[in-house]
C-alpha cells in the first residue's frame, strides 16, 4: 500500500503535539491510544501517555459517565507530562466530544464520527442540536468523518454481523490518525496479527479497518495539511528504547532487584484497580525465581508477603487505597518485627471506592502515619512511569539493608500512563546487599549493625538462627518478649533512628530552574513533570521560580530544610487538599503556600503557572 502524500496535503514540522482519543468504553479508545504511542515509540519520538477510564465499570453506552479517553504527548524534544492543552481530539461520539472539548485549544483539530451524531446520542450528551452542523465549533479546525459506515463499507466483503463490523472503526481511526501524523502502520499491522492469531476473522477485519482510515486520509483530499514531528537537535543516548507504563516497570524494577540481590521475589496481591497489572505483569516473567500468590484478600496477600520475608525471599505486596487501609494492622507486625518488606500503593481517587479509575495523591498521610503505636516507615514516592523502575531497586536496596518495610507511593496517572525508557545497563543499577547474620558472631536476633541500626535478616530454618519473632515488643538484642517500660522505650526510640539514618542513603536534591529565585516550588510524586514544565515555561518568561522535588518523603533529604529557607517564598504542589504541606510546616516551620487539585485529573504546566503568577503577583 502506497504510503506516499498527495500534493494537496502540505507537510507542516512540529516540536510537539497533544493528541487525545476519546469514545466510549467499548470503542477501544485505550488500545487506539496506546497503538499510536507504540509507533510513535518505534520512530524515535519522545511519548508520555494519560489514559483516562471512566469511573464506572460499564456506564451507560453514550452517556457522559461513560467517556473513556486516552491521550498522548509525543516531540522530539524532552517530554515531562502528557500534554497540556490538546491540539488533536478524535470525538467517537457526542459525549466524547462534549467532556473534551474544553482540552482542546483553539484552532486545534476535531475529527468527528459523524455517525454517532444521532438523535438518541446528541440527547444522551445534552446536545440540543448537532454541534457538528451550527457554529458553536467554529474556532476548532472540524472533520466530520463518517467513521462507522466507512469502516462497514471496507468490511462489506467480509461475513461479519453489523454489531462486530462496527467493533473495527477505533482502527479506522488510528489508519487515519497514522495517516495524518506520517506513522507507518507496519508494526500495527504485526501487532493486530499477534494479538488476534486466535481469530483470523478479526484479524482480517481490523487490518482491513487500519488501511481503509489510512486510505481515506490519503486519498479523500479533506486534510489539506499533515505533520511531521521534527528531527531531535540532539541524539538520543545510545541504548536499547522500550515503551513501558508504570506497572509493568514496577514489575521489571522488582525482579531486576531480588535478581542483584541473588534472593527470590514473592508477590501477595489481591487484584484491584489501579494496581492490578503488577500482579498481572509478574505472573508472565516465569523464568525468573519469583512466586506470584493471588491471594482472597488483602490482609491475606500481606500476611503472605510477611512470611516470605520471614523464609529468604524479596517480598512485596501492591494495592491501592481501600486495600492499603486493610493491611495496616499487618504493616504494624513487619515494622515491629523489622523484616524487610515493600509495600506498593498505587493510589485513586477516595474515600472508599471513590472514583477507582482516576489518580489522585491523598494517601500520603495515611504512608506517613495511618497506624497505631509508634510506627516509623520508609516513604518513598515515584515521579515518572519510567521512574517506578527505579524507586523499585531503591526500595529493595532499603529494606534489604535496613530490615525494614519500604512504603512506595505511585498512583493511576503514573501506572496507566506509558512513556519511552532506554533500558539501563547493568553497571548503572545499584549494589543490592542483604544485611545476613554475620559470621563468626554468636547470633542474637535484634544485635543492630552500629551504622545502620539494622537487625540482621535471620532466615527461619537455618541451623544456628533459631529465635522466635512475634508482634509483641522485644528484648534489646535477644528479641525474647518483654515488658519492661523502659525497654519499649528504648526499642521504639531505636526503631525511629533506624529509619531517621536511611536520609543517608538520599542524594543531594536537584534544583532546577533559577536556583537563587524568588519562589521555590516543590512537589511529589507525579506532579514531577508539570512542575517541571512549568518551571521551564516562567522561567522562559522571565520569573526567577525554581523547582525541586521529593523522591523520599520519610526520611526527608538532609539538605531540604536549608533549601526551603534560602528562598523568600515556597508553594507546594498536590493533587489532595495539603498533605505535604502539612509535614513541611510542621517540620521547618516555613510560611509555605499551596496549590490543589482534587479532580481525578492530573496536573497541567499552565494551572501551575497560572497560580505561580498570581503568587508572585499578590506579593509584590
Amino acid at each position: 500500500m502506497s504510503q506516499k502524500k498527495t500534493a494537496l496535503s502540505q507537510i507542516q514540522e512540529l516540536d510537539t503535539v497533544t493528541i487525545r482519543f476519546a469514545g466510549d468504553s467499548g470503542d477501544g479508545m485505550q488500545l487506539t491510544g496506546d497503538q499510536f504511542a507504540r509507533l510513535s515509540a518505534i520512530l524515535g519520538e519522545n511519548v508520555i501517555t494519560l489514559a483516562d477510564y471512566p469511573a464506572e465499570i460499564r456506564a451507560p453506552v453514550g452517556s457522559l459517565g461513560g467517556v473513556s479517553a486516552f491521550q498522548l504527548h509525543l516531540g522530539s524534544s524532552d517530554i515531562y507530562t502528557s500534554g497540556d492543552q490538546v491540539d488533536v481530539l478524535v470525538a467517537m461520539n457526542p459525549a466524547a466530544l462534549r467532556t473534551n472539548l474544553p482540552l482542546l485549544r483553539e484552532q486545534g483539530i476535531i475529527i468527528a464520527n459523524q455517525d454517532s451524531f444521532t438523535e438518541i446520542n446528541l440527547k444522551k450528551a445534552g446536545y440540543g442540536s448537532n454541534p457538528l452542523e451550527g457554529k458553536e465549533l467554529g474556532k476548532y479546525r472540524l472533520f466530520s468523518v463518517p467513521i462507522s459506515s466507512l469502516t462497514k463499507a471496507a468490511l462489506a466483503d467480509l461475513a461479519l454481523g453489523s454489531k462486530l463490523a462496527d467493533r473495527s472503526k477505533n482502527f479506522f481511526a488510528l489508519g487515519l490518525t497514522c495517516w495524518l501524523f506520517h506513522h507507518p502502520i507496519d508494526s500495527a499491522e504485526k501487532w493486530v496479527k499477534e494479538k488476534f492469531k486466535k481469530n483470523p476473522e478479526v484479524v482480517e477485519a481490523n487490518l482491513k479497518a487500519l488501511q481503509a482510515g489510512w486510505s481515506y486520509g490519503e486519498t479523500a483530499e479533506v486534510f489539506t495539511v499533515s505533520f511531521v514531528i521534527k528531527k531531535p537537535k540532539k541524539p538520543k543516548q545510545p541504548g536499547t528504547y522500550r515503551y513501558v507504563n508504570g506497572n509493568s516497570a514496577f514489575a521489571l524494577g522488582l525482579i531486576t532487584a531480588a535478581t542483584r540481590a541473588g534472593v527470590p521475589l514473592f508477590l501477595g496481591s489481591y487484584p484491584i484497580t489501579p494496581a492490578s497489572d503488577i500482579l498481572h505483569e509478574l505472573s508472565i516473567h516465569r523464568e525468573f525465581p519469583l512466586i506470584v500468590f493471588q491471594a482472597e484478600d488483602e490482609i491475606s496477600a500481606i500476611g503472605a508477603a510477611i512470611g516470605a520475608s520471614y523464609a529468604g525471599a524479596l517480598a512485596v505486596t501492591s494495592t491501592s487505597g481501600p486495600g492499603f487501609s486493610l493491611k495496616t494492622e499487618f504493616l504494624n507486625l513487619a515494622v515491629t518485627a523489622e523484616l524487610p518488606l515493600i509495600v506498593i500503593n498505587v493510589q485513586r481517587v477516595g474515600p472508599s471506592t471513590g472514583l477507582p479509575t482516576k489518580t489522585e495523591q491523598a494517601d500520603l498521610l495515611q504512608a506517613l502515619w495511618g497506624r497505631h503505636g509508634e510506627s516509623p516507615i520508609v516513604v518513598l514516592a515515584a515521579r515518572s512511569s519510567k521512574d517506578c523502575f527505579y524507586i523499585a531497586l531503591e526500595a529493595a536496596k532499603i529494606a534489604l539493608k535496613y530490615t525494614t518495610p519500604v512504603i512506595i507511593l505511585s498512583d493511576g496517572y503514573l501506572a496507566n500512563g506509558a512513556e519511552t525508557w532506554r533500558i539501563p545497563d547493568e553497571s548503572e543499577l545499584p549494589e543490592i546487599k542483604p544485611f545476613w547474620p554475620p559470621k563468626g558472631e554468636t547470633f542474637l536476633p535484634f544485635k543492630r549493625d552500629p551504622e545502620t541500626l539494622a537487625r540482621p535478616w535471620a532466615i527461619v530454618g537455618v541451623q544456628g538462627q533459631e529465635h522466635c519473632l512475634s508482634g509483641m515488643e522485644k528484648e534489646e538484642e535477644t528479641g525474647k518478649m518483654a515488658h519492661d517500660p523502659l525497654n519499649h522505650e528504648k526499642m521504639v526510640r531505636i526503631r525511629a533512628e533506624k529509619i531517621k539514618r536511611v536520609a543517608k542513603e538520599i542524594s543531594p536534591l536537584e534544583v532546577h530552574g533559577d536556583a537563587k529565585g524568588e519562589l521555590l516550588v516543590i512537589g511529589w510524586g507525579s506532579t514531577y513533570g508539570a512542575i517541571m514544565r512549568a518551571v521551564e515555561n516562567l522561567n522562559n518568561e522571565g520569573l526567577h521560580v525554581a523547582s525541586t522535588h521529593l523522591r523520599y518523603i520519610n526520611p526527608f533529604p538532609g539538605d531540604l530544610g536549608s533549601l526551603v529557607k534560602r528562598f523568600p517564598k515556597v508553594l507546594v504542589v498536590e493533587n489532595n487538599l495539603g498533605q505535604l504541606w502539612i509535614k513541611l510546616r510542621a517540620e521547618f516551620l516555613v510560611d509555605a503556600k499551596r496549590l490543589n487539585k482534587i479532580q481525578g485529573i492530573p496536573f497541567r504546566p499552565s494551572e501551575i503557572e497560572e497560580s505561580v503568577r498570581k503568587f508572585l503577583g499578590e506579593s509584590k
